[in-house]
């Protein structure tokens, strides 16, 4: 489980991948979470809103790493274009309904996230996703 997680948008895999050593900082927009996998979750959240399965979509290789070891040290890896549109489209109703839903996936694993809690990430990360959309840019995640 990691214990620093930030979603952030910039402009391309390059740029992003220079947070690698330190995190996205004060130089992209971002928000700051902990104690979840962030790999994981965003598989989950793009089977919830835009349908497949988990094994499909890290069969194709997504999360897409940008930079460092997914296994060892820090990592930079970029949300999937379909799930940033999916996010950015979703209404309220439909992040909450996510949100719950990926709670309960999680409790199945073993892992507590409250509901509470997860409405608050998925909600900031889909407002997150909507401003990378206005930018014309992407959205990242740096974890440590």
């Amino acid at each position: 489980m990691s214990i620093i997680v930030k979603f952030f948008v910039a402009p391309d895999a390059t740029a992003a991948g220079l947070a690698l050593a330190t995190g996205p900082g004060r130089a992209f927009e971002s928000l700051s979470f902990g104690n979840f996998d962030p790999e994981e979750a965003v598989v989950e959240w793009e089977c919830l809103l835009a349908g497949g399965s988990f094994e499909e979509l890290v069969d194709t290789g997504e999360p897409r790493i940008v930079a460092g070891q997914d296994s060892d040290g820090c990592v930079v890896f970029a949300l999937s274009p379909r799930l940033t549109t999916a996010l950015a489209d979703a209404g309220p109703t439909r992040l909450r309904d996510v949100a719950a839903s990926w709670a309960r996936l999680r409790a199945e694993d073993g892992e507590a996230v409250e509901t509470g809690i997860a409405e608050g990430i998925v909600g900031d990360v889909a407002a997150l996703a909507g401003s990378a959309r206005r930018q014309d840019q992407s959205v990242y995640c740096w974890v440590a």
